[in-house]
């Protein structure tokens, strides 16, 4: 299962570990080098989650990013999953 907000869309990205050496300028050296960089990746932080939704009067279980969960506690669950294409509008 990819590691991926079924609301958001967040993912996995991809960046660097910077490694410096020296010494400060402020503190009399010549300055703060970077003498090598190393692949990391930042994971989202994903939740499984039993959500109420009380229009349909019964939970739903989807896998979120925190961010994902403020945005329910702002919008409403009904409209949120409505707006991620996890649930049908009504007709």
């Amino acid at each position: 299962m990819a590691r991926r907000c079924q609301i958001t869309g967040a993912g996995t990205r991809s960046g660097n570990r910077k490694a410096t050496r020296g010494k400060a300028k402020y503190l009399g050296g010549v300055g703060t080098k970077i003498t090598g960089l190393t692949k990391r990746r930042f994971k989202v932080n994903l939740q499984n989650k039993r959500i109420w939704v009380p229009e349909l009067e019964q939970f739903i279980r989807v896998r979120l990013s925190v961010r994902a969960l403020k945005t329910i506690t702002k919008k409403g669950a009904y409209r949120t999953l409505i707006d991620a294409g996890i649930l049908q509008p009504p007709k």
